[in-house]
């Protein structure tokens, strides 16, 4: 069975650099034990590398593109290569001036293929490996030329102290929330321009007005959530993690992810092909990313039934709707449970605040 979104949309470059999706509720959702079989769509690597810090027998990383499975296998090679501060330096999170030089010594790790594609890519290298991709490009012309014609740098520091849920909501509303910070906002999220960073394609189930939502989430990351705990917020508008970082690259689960390298396996194929591979009762949790909002809902459903099959009773499915809403159908009620509590209680705490919902679903076949 061939994926609806690979006859869409092209996947030869780097997407994303980094994961933008909070591995902290990923992690809880998943409630990974050690000896169970995860699955996870792979991106730039982050999240199936969280969920070696859970110990797992394995995890069996997918993804349409080479490029996205080129900066998986650079991180392992980092993570096997490199010291903590080190592998900040190399993602970006951190400044350095070293950065080729830490390649080098990743490199005799890589596969001759991946070796190639790094190789051609020393300047994405010197500026860090988390800004190479096409979708924190985006965010880079947003934090160099967007946002100085909203908000001074020192606004921009303030915001980013934080503070307690008075005092954020109190510079929010008479400091940053002005007319030009509201209308900038809405065009440069707005469904045509957000096509500099997403595939066009990938907005094709999409209703409504993009921007207003976007900007009504991110309303809430800077108020509810404290942005001095929000990697994902710093990264977007300064370039690197000031106060925080993402689970990946905490200093706390460094070493419980390096020691579990070999549990990690990856293929550049499609979720649906790699199916076609698997018998039943194979898998016990899936993150599955936001891959269900680029297809159709009869696609979906149909995906599901097979993920369900593959999977094992009492496994987990999580998975996040961006603009596109997509949950189990009630056709499946005995087969999936949603698990409505604990999702909406994790969505609240979701520091990459720009997804509209988590979804959590329980194997009950």
């Amino acid at each position: 069975m061939d994926s609806e979104i690979a006859a869409r949309a092209d996947f030869s470059q780097i997407r994303y650099a980094q994961v933008w999706e909070d591995a902290d509720i990923l992690l809880q959702a998943l409630d990974i034990q050690p000896g169970q079989v995860c699955l996870s769509i792979a991106s730039a690597g982050d999240n199936a590398l969280a969920m070696l810090s859970r110990s797992p027998e394995r995890v069996i990383a997918l993804d349409l593109s080479s490029a996205q499975l080129a900066c998986l296998e650079l991180r392992v090679a980092a993570y096997r290569e490199l010291s903590h501060d080190e592998l900040l330096i190399l993602i970006g999170s951190r400044l350095g001036k070293d950065r080729e030089a830490l390649y080098q010594r990743c490199r005799k790790q890589l596969s001759g293929d991946v070796q190639q594609f790094w190789d051609r890519r020393s300047a994405a290298i010197r500026k860090g490996i988390g800004e190479a991709g096409r979708f924190e490009r985006y965010f880079a012309i947003f934090r160099r030329y967007i946002l100085p014609l909203i908000h001074h740098r020192e606004q921009v520091n303030r915001l980013l102290k934080g503070g307690t849920l008075e005092q954020r909501q109190t510079f929010y509303q008479q400091d940053w929330d002005t007319w030009r910070w509201r209308s900038l906002f809405r065009l440069f999220f707005s469904r045509f321009v957000m096509g500099l960073g997403r595939d066009p394609s990938f907005f094709k189930y999409v209703e409504g007005r993009v921007g207003d939502r976007i900007l009504e989430r991110t309303r809430y990351a800077l108020t509810a959530l404290d942005p001095a705990e929000n990697p994902y917020l710093q990264w977007i508008l300064t370039g690197q993690h000031l106060t925080a970082l993402p689970y990946t690259l905490r200093p706390e689960n460094f070493d419980a992810i390096r020691n579990n390298l070999d549990r990690l396996e990856w293929q550049c194929i499609s979720l649906e092909n790699f199916l076609d591979t698997v018998g039943e009762n194979a898998i016990n949790h899936y993150n599955l990313s936001d891959i269900f909002e680029y297809l159709s809902p009869d696609h979906y459903h149909q995906l599901l039934q097979r993920l369900v099959k593959a999977g094992r009773p009492g496994g987990r499915l999580a998975y996040w709707n961006m603009l596109v809403p997509r949950s189990r159908p009630a056709t499946m009620a005995d087969q999936l449970q949603p698990l409505m509590e604990l999702a909406q209680s994790l969505h609240a705490q979701d520091k990459a605040f720009f997804y509209s919902a988590f979804i959590v679903e329980e194997i009950i076949k």
